[in-house]
This record gives C-alpha cells, sequence and structure tokens, in this order.
C-alpha cells in the first residue's frame, strides 16, 4: 500500500478535529504550527484512529506525514475560509448545526453508555449469559442414511453381528457424508433435523441405536463415538462483544425515555402529515 494513495483519505480523517487553539496537555508535543497555531500529537494520533481500518493496518510512524501535512493544509484552507467569511454563510451554519446535533447526540450517549458499563456490569453480564446458556454437551456421531426402513434394520442386523460401522457407511449410506464412513463429527443441539438430534443425544458413548430412526431425508443408523462438554467463552474472549451489545441497548433506552416527553409529528417525502 502506497502512503500517498491514502493523502485523500487521512483529509477525511481530519475532518472534525480541532484545530484552532488546541488544548495541550503534559506529554503532548507541539508536530507543527501554523501562522502560531499549534498542531499537537494527540491530534496526529486522532487522525490516524479515524482512519479506515485497512488504512490503520500501516504504522502510524509511517503515516505520519501525510497525518501532519493533512492537518497542516486543513488549518490553512481553514483560515482561509474565514477570511472570505464562508462561516458567516446560512449554508454553512446550516451544516454545522446538523454536525453539532450529531456530535452532541453522540457525546450524551456515550456519557450514558460510560455510566452504567463498567468491568463489573461486564462480568455480572457474562455470569447471567454462562448461567442461561447451561452446559452445552455436544455429539460425535455417524450415520448410515438409506432410503427404506427394511435396509436400516438390516444394517442394525450386520452391525449387531460384528459389521464395521465405519465401512458399512461407506458402501451402504445415501447421505453425503458416505465416502467419510458416515461420519458427521461433533454438533451441539439445535444444529440436526429433531428426530435425529433426540436420538443421537439419548445414545451413550460407542452405543448404536437398536431401531432406525426416520427423518425426512430417509432412514438412519446412528452410532455415537464422543461425548463431550463444551465450555463457554472466557471472560476476556466475551467482553467486547458484551460491552457493545450492552452500549447498543443503553442507546435505544436513551432514545426511546426521550421521545415518551418529545412532540414529535412525522410527515410524508411530499409533506403531506404522515399516518
Amino acid at each position: 500500500m502506497k502512503i500517498r494513495s491514502i493523502a485523500w483519505v487521512a483529509a477525511a480523517a481530519i475532518t472534525f478535529i480541532t484545530c484552532v487553539n488546541p488544548v495541550q496537555a503534559e506529554g503532548d508535543p507541539i508536530v507543527a504550527t501554523v501562522n502560531g497555531t499549534k498542531i499537537l500529537r494527540s491530534q496526529v494520533v486522532e487522525a490516524y484512529s479515524n482512519l479506515p481500518e485497512q488504512y490503520r493496518q500501516v504504522p502510524m510512524d509511517q503515516l505520519y506525514p501525510v497525518l501532519v501535512n493533512s492537518l497542516i493544509d486543513s488549518k490553512l484552507a481553514a483560515d482561509q475560509a474565514r477570511k472570505e467569511k464562508i462561516h458567516e454563510s446560512a449554508e454553512f451554519k446550516a451544516e454545522l448545526a446538523a454536525i453539532t446535533d450529531r456530535l452532541l447526540g453522540a457525546k450524551l450517549i456515550q456519557e450514558r453508555v460510560d455510566a452504567k458499563i463498567s468491568d463489573e456490569t461486564v462480568a455480572k453480564r457474562y455470569a447471567d449469559m454462562v448461567k442461561e446458556i447451561g452446559e452445552q454437551v455436544e455429539v460425535h456421531a455417524r450415520h448410515i442414511l438409506v432410503k427404506t426402513e427394511d435396509e436400516a434394520k438390516a444394517l442394525i442386523k450386520e452391525l449387531n453381528g460384528g459389521a464395521d460401522f465405519a465401512s458399512l457407511a461407506k458402501k451402504k449410506s445415501t447421505g453425503p457424508s458416505g465416502p467419510n464412513g458416515g461420519d458427521l463429527g461433533y454438533f451441539g443441539k439445535g444444529q440436526m433435523v429433531p428426530e435425529f438430534e433426540q436420538a443421537a443425544f439419548a445414545l451413550d458413548k460407542g452405543k448404536v441405536t437398536t431401531t432406525p430412526v426416520q427423518t425426512q431425508f430417509g432412514w438412519h443408523v446412528i452410532k455415537v463415538e464422543d461425548k463431550r462438554t463444551q465450555e463457554a467463552p472466557k471472560l476476556e474472549e466475551m467482553a467486547p462483544q458484551i460491552r457493545q451489545g450492552m452500549a447498543r441497548e443503553i442507546g435505544a433506552s436513551v432514545t426511546q425515555e426521550l421521545r415518551k416527553s418529545a412532540k414529535i409529528e412525522r410527515f410524508n417525502l411530499d409533506g403531506t402529515p404522515a399516518k
């Protein structure tokens, strides 16, 4: 990826970064000045974080010159726009008001989210999820699929006589797993049709169904090779997903609550009142 090819992306990334007298914190050095106005390292970092993900694959130190130049150019263009009084036009004020509304709304929701989401609340949500899911048992099974019940009964008789299940599956099964000895691998509840699932989970490890199992696909003879308990993902793995889910819930709750006390009128695209 060529650095020059992302110059225009960098320009878009700094759209909402303030370049007018930024507040300088300790440990935040000046990286450039434009007619006396400071540009800080924190602004470069923010511009980098605003880049699309594919561009953030490039280390920031490689993009540093492009980002600084974009901040400088943005400041120069803004200063010139003020000289030409573009900021006083009705069109600009309307656009600025719309941007301000979006930023204020996002800030409000973010503050509500920050107030309600903590390591403790995430851990509690994780515990509730694990409790609700419960113990997840998975079955490793093979099967032989045939068209008729009589064929399935004949296969069970052969198996009771000592025939090898995988070999019979390769010879007799009409299902796609037949060439692989009927091996279906591990599966949990809800992944197979109900009749098949009920029969498989009822079998002990190493056992074969004593009677054929009928499903919409035909008649099955099932063997359970193994059973295992699938552990729930660790809290560390689930935390980002839990935080995102909680943030969406809080955001929806905030907007719903605001609507209760608001007078809202809706109109169609042609301006007529909406029903």
